[in-house]
């Protein structure tokens, strides 16, 4: 690995929150393209570890591999993530959706979203994202970095595709091809 790639993997590794290009750029005082560069780099090399280099959109971190989940829960002591229906129906809307607001949801979903949005804020799934331009100026929701985690996603661009109904032109929450677990139980 380059001087820099590990100079990166080190801030990554002791960053509290997902870190910017930018932010990567001006601590290093490399250029974009450098940072970029050392950026699929540690990406490549992370694969043959126990972590994964991860993005949303300009922000970079790095998570626990998906597939050591169990040992890292059993370590900790944590639990598997059980999700009712409701929860993986309304996750799967503002996933997709996102930025979504709470009424977004309840209208493709049909019903009353109050306590399940409690419950995916609450498992830090879900948070909010700023307001609507719009009367009332509504909360918009969007997916978290734990998300992304809980999932065995790098990034949003993994979700499976979805199906357009022909009869309305929205999309459907049918996956077209898999990634990753799509039964609860294997969260």
């Amino acid at each position: 690995m380059t001087p820099l790639a590990r100079a990166i993997q080190a801030v990554l590794f002791v960053a509290e929150k997902p870190v910017s290009r930018g932010e990567l750029v001006k601590i290093t005082g490399s250029t974009p393209r450098a940072v970029e560069a050392a950026l699929g780099e540690l990406g490549a090399v992370a694969e043959d570890t126990g972590l994964r280099l991860a993005h949303e959109g300009d922000d970079w971190q790095l998570i626990t591999a998906p597939e050591y989940a169990s040992y890292v829960a059993a370590y900790l002591g944590a639990d598997r993530l059980r999700l009712s229906s409701a929860a993986l129906e309304t996750l799967a809307v503002v996933a997709y959706k996102q930025p979504a607001t709470r009424a977004e949801v309840e209208a493709i979903r049909g019903v009353n979203c109050d306590q399940t949005f409690y419950t995916l804020m609450q498992r830090r799934l879900i948070e909010e994202r700023g307001r609507r331009e719009a009367p009332g100026r509504p909360i918009l929701y969007g997916t978290t970095w734990e998300f992304l985690e809980c999932f065995g996603l790098t990034s949003l661009d993994e979700l499976p595709r979805v199906l357009t109904l022909p009869e309305t032109g929205e999309a459907g929450l049918r996956p077209v091809e898999a990634a990753g677990p799509t039964r609860p139980e294997q969260l």
